[in-house]
């Protein structure tokens, strides 16, 4: 079993900056595909960002330009950066990383809130 652990979730002011990070509890240099995904109160859980094996990254709409997800496989760490938070960020954000099919896994999610 694997264990992510997500950090950084505080409370963030419109415009501010935001830096999450989840460690995972083994290497991640094989894995196949890692993610951010968030989810407001009331609403799905959505894809933020993802970054693969080989670096690809995608993005939402919503956080392009806005949003860089990285990687650092000798740290086991999977990273989410923004410059420009908006309203709409505040959410629970969750690590998901998978190393193949039916071999995925999430962390226990980290709440961002976004006030003045």
């Amino acid at each position: 079993q694997v264990q992510l652990v997500e950090s950084g979730g505080t409370l963030v002011q419109p415009g501010g900056s935001l830096r999450l990070s989840c460690v995972a509890s083994k290497s991640i240099f094989s894995i196949y595909a890692m993610a951010w995904y968030r989810q407001a109160p009331g609403k799905q859980r959505e894809l933020v960002a993802r970054i693969t094996s080989g670096g690809t990254t995608n993005y939402a709409d919503s956080v392009k330009g806005r949003f860089t997800i990285s990687r650092d496989n000798a740290k086991h760490t999977l990273s989410l950066h923004s410059n420009s938070v908006k309203h709409e960020g505040a959410a629970d954000y969750y690590c998901y990383a998978t190393w193949g099919p039916r071999d995925g896994y999430w962390g226990q999610g980290i709440q961002v809130a976004v006030s003045t």
